[in-house]
C-alpha cells in the first residue's frame, strides 16, 4: 500500500489549496495558445470587399452614387449641346473637336476621374485570377472610352474640345441601376422582384436606345441639317414607332450608317428584352404573384388553404361566403401549392370574381408564401382537406401542417379547419372552428335511421337561401318545401329583439310559442351572456333574462325585416286585409289556433321518450265544443314539471313487470368505458352491463356461447340498421352513440348489424329483408384523386343493386360531390325524374346554390352529399354558433341542460289538432318540446298502375277531373292551405307536368304510339321485378331462411317526401306527417326528484295510458 502511494506522483505547484479556491492564476505562464478566427477578413482588401460588395447597404450607397454620376455627366453633355453654337461649313473637323467651356469642362474631368477610379478599385476587388476577363468588360470599355481622354486633357491642354461620347454613360447608367436594385432587394429581403426587374431593364433598354439614337444623329448632323435636340427627339420617336413620315431625315451618310446601326441593335435587344417579359408574366399568373401590403392594410381579406382547388370547390365556396351582405368588400386570396386548373382559370376571369379572388401558387409551409397571402393581416384563414384522395390520413396530415404553419406564422389570425378523421382532430384543438368529416357523416346517417330526413333538415339550414327556389315550378310541394327552405338560424341579443323583447321574464316555452304564433319565427335556443354554451330548448323552467341571445329560426333576420300591424296592412294592401304581420298569417287562423278559452290544467304525467302525448277530451266536452288545448304558461309552475328518473327507463311505466325485469337486467345507462380517439365529449348511453365476448359479434357464425347463424334466428323485437362498410372505422363511434344515447327509450333500441362486405348471400343473413334502413358507405376503395367525380361509383352502384333487389328497403347513403345525387335510384325512361332534371337545369341557371333539392332521393333524406361541411364551415366565419347548434342537434355534443332532436308521427287519432300552431302549443303546454319542421310524405301514384290505363293523362283528366274534385274535396281536408283549389291530386298534376317538360315532339302527336310504348315499359317493368323477387326468394331458400316479410313489389316511388322548416302556423297536419322536436334535456329534472317520486309517476303513468300518443 506504501508503495502504491509512493508511485502517485505529487500535484503541480499550481494545482495548491489557493488555486483550486481563487482559481488558475498562472495561465500567463501556460503553454496554451489564443486562436483569432476568421482573420482573412481583417485584411484591408477584404474590408474594402466588405464595404463595396458584401454588405448590402453600403453597396446600395456606392451604387446610388454611382448612378448619379452617370447622370450627370449625360446631363453634362446635354448642356454643353445647348450652349455650343452651331457653326456653318460642312467640314469634318466639327465631328472630332467641339466647343467645350473651361468651367464645362472641369466639371467632366472631376466626374471622370471618380468614375475611373471607382471602376478601377471594384475591378481590383473582384479580381479572380483572369485579368482579361475584367478589361473586356463591356463597363469597363465604356468606362475607359468616356473618362481617359479627359484625364489625357489635364496634361495636354489642345486636347479638351475633343469631342468624347459622353452620352455613352446612359448605359453605365442603367448597369448601375440594376446592380442596385438587386442590392435593395437583398437589402429588404424582397425576393419575388424578377418581375419588377425585367419591367425595369425594358424600361431603361428602351431610354437608353432612344437617348444615345438622339445624341448620335443630332453630333452626325452637325455636318449636315444642324439638327437641334428636339428634331432629333423627333426623329428617333417615328422611326422606332415605324411611322416614318419622312419630313426629317439624315443627310450624311455618317448619319444613315449610325441610324441603321441602331436599328439593328433594337431589333435584336427589344424582342429578347419582351421575350424575357412576357416569360415572367406567364410564370408570375401561374404563380399569382403578391397580395401588396398596402391592400392588406386598407381591405379586408381571407386566405383559403388548399391542397388542390378544383372548381366545385371554389364555386361552393363563393358562393356561399359571399351570399352575406356585409361580405361583399372582402377579398379572397387561394394559397394553394399546384398550378391553377384550367376550369378554375377561366372562372376567375369572369368580372365578378376576378375583382374579388387573388389566386397565389405556394405552400402553407413557407413563410414567403404566408407573406405574400398577407396571413398576419388576414380576417380569417380556411384550411381545407382533399377529400378525394386516396389516403385520407396523408391528406388530414398535410392538414395538420398547414394549420400549425398559419398558427405559427399568424398567432391571432381566426383559423377555420377541415378534417376528415377523427382521431386526428385533437391536434387542431387550438384553431377556433374545427369541422370533422366522419364525425357529422356517422351522426347524420345514425339520425336519419331515427329522424328521417336529418341530413336534408341539417344541410337546408346551413345553406344560404332566400326561399325562391321551386316558386316557378307548377307542382305545389315544390313551391312549399322551395319557400320552407329559405329559414336559417340567426340569432339577436334579447332587449334588442322585436320578436323576443316581450317575454323578458317569461318561460323559454312560452316566448318560443308566441313569437311563433305572432311573428312565425322558431326560438330554438339561448345563451346566457356569462356563458359560452349554448342550450337548446332549455325547457320551460329556464327563465329568459335581458341579456340573453337568442337563436331563432326565420326566413331572414330581424335586423332586414320590416313590421308592420293588422290596420296598416289592411290599409297598404286590400287584396291582403286578412292576413297578419310579415309573416302573412292568416287572422283566422292564429284565432283558431288558440282554441276556446277554456283552460285545462297540464299535464303532469312523465312523457314517454317516444313522443309526446295528446290528450283528446272527453265526448261529452267533444260533442259540445272544439277540442281545447291548454294555454302555455308565462312562469313554469314547479309542481307540475315532469320529473322523471334517467337511471330508470322512461317507457318502463307502460311496460308488464317481465318486460320491466328483463330490461333492467339487460342494459345499464352510463358513460361508455373508452373512447376511439381523444377529444370527443363523453354521452350518456345504454350499455350492457358485461362485455360481450368477440366470438359473439360475429353474426352469420355460431360459437360456444350461441348457435345462431342469420339475423332471423336472433329474434329481434326491433328492426335491424344494416351499416356497410369497406373498414370499421373510429367514425362509426359516431354512428353508434346517437342511436344509444340515454334520452332513447329501451324498447325502441335497434340493433346495429356491421356488414364489411356486402355479397348478396351476407345480405340476407344479416336480416336486410326486415331491416328498417341500411346505411351504405363503401367508397374508400374508389378514391381517385385522376377523377374526382367517380369518387361515388362503387356507392352508387351497390345502393342501385341494393334498391333494384329490395324495393322495400330503407336505404340510406351519403356522396362526395351534389352532382352525382341524379344517379340515385336511377329510372332512364321515368317521366317524372326526367322532369325534376330539367327543373334543377333551370334552378341551377337562376343561381341556385340548392338546385339539388328538387330530387326525389336528397328531399326524402335518403341521401346527401358531404360537401355540405363546407358550406357549415365557411357559414360560422359569419355565424360563429352554427357549429356549435349542428352538433347539438347530431347529438355528437352534450351540454347539461340542452335539449336534443327527435321526432313525432302524427296518427289519425291526432288529426284533431288540425293546425301545426295548435300542435305548437299542446307540445309546449305539456311536455315542453319545440317543433322546428315537419317531414311530409305523399302519395305520388293511383292505386291503379299505369300498364292498366289505357287513355291518354289528356283523356284521362278530360274525363275523370270531375269525379276526382269531388273526391278530393271529400278527403283531402288537410292541405297546407286554407284554399282546396292549390291542392289537387298530386299524381294527375306530377304525370301533367312530366308529359309537358318531356314531350319534344306537338301537343297531341304520337298519342298511340306512346301509349302503347308505355304500356310495354310498364309490363317489361313488371316481369323484371318478378324475375329478380324471384331470384332473391330461390336464393334465400337455398341459405334455409325463411322468405316471410319479403314485398317483391312494394316500391318507394310510390311516395315522395320532403321536409317543411318552420312551417307557416296555419299549416295543416296531414296523415303520417313526422315533426321534428328539440326536447328538453330530462337531465335537468333529474336533481328535483322526491322519494315519493316513484308513487306519483306510476300514478301518472297509469292515467296516461289512457292517451294517444304521437
Amino acid at each position: 500500500m506504501v508503495d502504491l502511494e509512493s508511485e502517485v506522483p505529487p500535484l503541480p505547484p499550481r494545482y495548491r489549496f489557493r488555486d483550486l479556491l481563487l482559481g488558475d492564476q498562472g495561465w500567463q505562464n501556460d503553454d496554451r495558445v489564443q486562436v483569432e478566427f476568421y482573420m482573412n477578413e481583417n485584411t484591408f482588401k477584404e474590408r474594402l470587399k466588405l464595404f463595396f460588395i458584401k454588405n448590402q447597404r453600403s453597396s446600395l450607397r456606392i451604387r446610388l452614387f454611382n448612378f448619379s454620376l452617370k447622370l450627370l455627366s449625360c446631363l453634362l453633355y446635354i448642356i454643353r449641346v445647348l450652349l455650343e453654337n452651331p457653326s456653318q461649313g460642312n467640314e469634318w473637323s466639327h465631328i472630332f473637336w467641339v466647343n467645350r467651356s473651361l468651367p464645362l469642362w472641369g466639371l467632366q474631368v472631376l466626374v471622370a476621374l471618380i468614375s475611373l477610379f471607382e471602376t478601377i478599385l471594384l475591378g481590383y476587388l473582384s479580381y479572380k485570377g483572369n485579368i482579361w476577363e475584367q478589361i473586356l468588360r463591356i463597363p469597363f470599355i465604356l468606362e475607359i472610352i468616356n473618362a481617359v481622354p479627359f484625364i489625357i486633357s489635364i496634361f495636354w491642354p489642345s486636347l479638351r474640345n475633343l469631342f468624347v461620347p459622353v452620352f455613352l454613360n446612359c448605359w453605365l447608367a442603367k448597369h448601375a441601376l440594376e446592380n442596385m436594385i438587386n442590392d435593395l432587394h437583398r437589402a429588404i429581403q424582397r425576393t419575388q422582384s424578377a418581375m419588377f426587374n425585367q419591367v425595369l431593364i425594358l424600361i431603361s433598354t428602351l431610354l437608353c436606345l432612344i437617348f444615345t439614337c438622339i445624341c448620335g444623329i443630332q453630333h452626325l448632323e452637325r455636318i449636315g441639317k444642324k439638327l437641334n435636340l428636339f428634331d432629333s427627339l423627333y426623329f428617333c420617336i417615328v422611326t422606332f414607332s415605324t411611322v416614318g413620315f419622312g419630313d426629317v431625315t439624315p443627310e450624311t451618310w455618317s448619319s444613315k450608317l449610325f441610324v441603321v446601326a441602331m436599328i439593328c441593335v433594337a431589333l435584336v435587344v427589344l424582342p429578347i428584352q419582351f421575350e424575357q417579359l412576357a416569360y415572367l408574366w406567364m410564370e408570375r399568373q401561374k404563380s399569382g404573384g403578391n397580395y401588396s401590403r398596402h391592400r392588406a392594410q386598407t381591405e379586408k381579406h381571407v386566405v383559403l388553404c388548399v391542397s388542390s382547388l378544383k372548381i366545385d370547390l371554389l364555386m361552393d365556396f363563393l358562393n356561399e361566403f359571399y351570399a352575406h351582405p356585409r361580405l361583399q368588400d372582402y377579398y379572397v386570396v387561394i394559397l394553394c401549392p399546384t398550378e391553377m386548373d384550367v376550369q378554375v382559370r377561366r372562372v376567375l376571369q369572369i368580372p365578378m370574381w376576378s375583382q374579388r379572388v387573388i389566386y397565389l401558387q405556394g405552400s402553407a409551409l413557407k413563410d414567403q408564401d404566408l407573406l405574400r397571402a398577407k396571413m398576419d393581416d388576414a380576417e380569417a384563414c380556411f384550411v381545407l382537406s382533399s377529400r378525394c384522395d386516396v389516403d385520407r390520413t396523408s391528406s388530414d396530415h398535410q392538414t395538420i401542417l398547414r394549420a400549425w404553419a398559419v398558427k405559427d406564422f399568424a398567432p391571432n389570425c381566426p383559423l377555420y379547419v377541415q378534417i376528415l378523421k377523427p382521431e386526428n382532430k385533437f391536434h387542431i384543438k387550438f384553431a377556433d372552428h374545427v369541422v370533422c368529416e366522419e364525425e357529422f357523416k356517422y351522426a347524420m346517417l345514425a339520425l336519419n335511421c331515427i329522424c328521417p330526413a336529418t341530413s336534408t333538415l341539417i344541410t337546408l339550414l346551413v345553406h344560404t337561401s332566400r326561399g325562391q327556389e321551386g316558386q316557378q315550378s307548377p307542382e305545389q310541394w315544390q313551391k312549399t318545401y322551395g319557400r320552407c327552405s329559405g329559414n336559417e338560424v340567426y340569432h339577436i341579443t334579447l332587449e334588442e329583439s322585436t320578436f323576443f323583447a316581450e317575454y323578458e321574464g317569461k318561460s323559454f316555452t312560452y316566448a318560443s310559442f308566441h313569437a311563433h304564433k305572432k311573428f312565425g319565427v322558431c326560438l330554438i335556443g339561448v345563451r346566457r351572456e356569462d356563458n359560452k354554451n349554448i342550450l337548446l330548448n332549455p325547457g320551460p323552467r329556464y327563465i329568459m333574462n335581458a341579456t340573453d341571445i337568442c337563436f331563432y329560426i326565420n326566413i331572414t333576420k330581424e335586423e332586414n325585416s320590416a313590421f308592420k300591424n293588422q290596420d296598416q296592412q289592411k290599409k297598404s294592401n286590400v287584396s291582403r286585409s286578412f292576413y297578419h304581420g310579415p309573416s302573412r298569417l292568416p287572422v283566422h287562423s292564429i284565432i283558431a289556433s288558440m282554441g276556446t278559452v277554456a283552460i285545462d290544467l297540464q299535464d303532469t304525467s312523465c312523457r314517454s321518450a317516444s313522443g309526446p302525448t295528446l290528450s283528446l277530451p272527453t265526448e261529452g266536452v267533444k260533442e259540445a265544443r272544439r277540442p281545447s288545448i291548454a294555454p302555455v304558461l308565462e312562469v313554469a309552475d314547479t309542481s307540475s314539471i315532469q320529473t322523471c328518473d334517467l337511471l330508470s327507463d322512461q317507457s318502463e311505466d307502460e311496460a308488464t313487470p317481465d318486460e320491466k325485469m328483463s330490461s333492467n337486467s339487460e342494459y345499464a345507462k352510463g358513460y361508455p368505458p373508452y373512447s376511439p380517439y381523444i377529444g370527443s365529449s363523453p354521452t350518456f348511453c345504454h350499455l350492457l352491463h358485461e362485455k360481450v365476448p368477440f366470438c359473439c359479434l360475429r353474426l352469420d357464425k355460431s360459437c360456444q356461447h350461441n348457435y345462431y347463424e342469420d339475423a332471423k334466428a336472433y329474434g329481434f323485437k326491433n328492426k335491424l340498421i344494416i351499416v356497410a362498410a369497406e373498414t370499421a372505422g373510429n367514425g362509426l363511434y359516431n354512428f353508434i352513440v346517437p342511436l344509444r344515447a340515454y334520452y332513447r327509450p329501451k324498447k325502441e333500441l335497434n340493433p346495429i348489424v356491421l356488414l364489411l362486405d356486402n355479397p348478396l348471400d351476407d345480405l340476407l343473413r344479416c336480416g336486410v329483408t326486415f331491416a328498417a334502413n341500411m346505411v351504405v358507405v363503401d367508397k374508400e376503395s374508389t378514391m381517385s384523386a385522376e377523377e374526382d367525380y367517380m369518387a361515388d361509383a362503387k356507392t352508387i352502384v351497390n345502393v342501385q343493386t341494393l334498391f333494384r333487389l329490395f324495393s322495400s328497403l330503407s336505404i340510406i347513403t351519403e356522396l362526395t360531390h351534389p352532382a352525382n345525387m341524379r344517379f340515385m335510384q336511377f329510372r332512364a325512361k321515368d317521366c317524372y325524374s326526367l322532369a325534376l332534371s330539367k327543373l334543377e337545369k333551370k334552378e341551377r341557371e337562376r343561381g341556385s346554390n340548392l338546385a339539388f333539392m328538387f330530387r326525389l332521393p336528397f328531399a326524402a333524406g335518403r341521401v346527401f352529399s358531404i360537401s355540405m361541411l363546407d358550406t357549415l364551415l365557411y357559414q360560422s366565419f359569419v355565424k360563429d354558433y352554427m357549429i356549435s347548434i349542428t352538433r347539438l342537434l347530431l347529438g355528437l355534443d352534450t351540454t347539461p341542460g340542452s335539449g336534443f332532436l327527435c321526432s313525432m308521427k302524427i296518427t289519425e287519432d291526432d288529426l284533431w289538432v288540425r293546425t301545426y300552431a295548435r300542435l305548437y302549443q299542446k307540445l309546449c303546454s305539456s311536455t315542453g318540446d319545440v317543433p322546428i319542421g315537419i317531414y311530409r310524405t305523399e302519395s305520388q301514384k293511383l292505386t291503379t298502375s299505369e300498364s292498366q290505363i289505357s287513355i291518354s293523362v289528356e283523356e284521362w283528366e278530360d274525363t275523370k277531373d270531375c269525379k276526382e274534385q269531388g273526391h278530393h274535396r271529400g278527403n283531402h281536408r288537410n292541405s297546407t292551405s286554407s284554399d282546396p283549389s292549390d291542392h289537387p291530386l298530386l299524381r294527375r298534376k306530377s304525370l301533367q307536368w312530366a308529359r309537358r317538360l318531356s314531350r319534344k315532339g306537338p301537343k297531341h302527336s304520337g298519342k298511340t304510339a306512346e301509349k302503347i310504348t308505355q304500356q310495354r315499359l310498364n309490363l317489361y317493368r313488371r316481369s323484371e321485378r318478378q324475375e329478380l323477387a324471384e331470384l332473391v326468394k330461390n336464393r334465400m331458400k337455398h341459405l334455409g331462411l325463411s322468405t316471410v316479410g319479403y314485398d317483391e313489389m312494394n316500391d318507394h316511388q310510390s311516395t315522395l317526401s320532403y321536409i317543411l322548416i318552420n312551417p307557416s302556423p296555419d299549416t295543416r297536419l296531414e296523415l303520417n306527417d313526422v315533426v321534428y322536436l328539440i326536447r328538453p334535456d330530462p337531465l335537468a329534472y333529474f336533481p328535483n326528484r322526491e322519494p315519493g317520486r316513484k308513487n306519483s309517476v306510476s300514478a301518472a303513468g297509469q292515467d296516461s295510458r289512457e292517451e294517444t300518443q304521437l
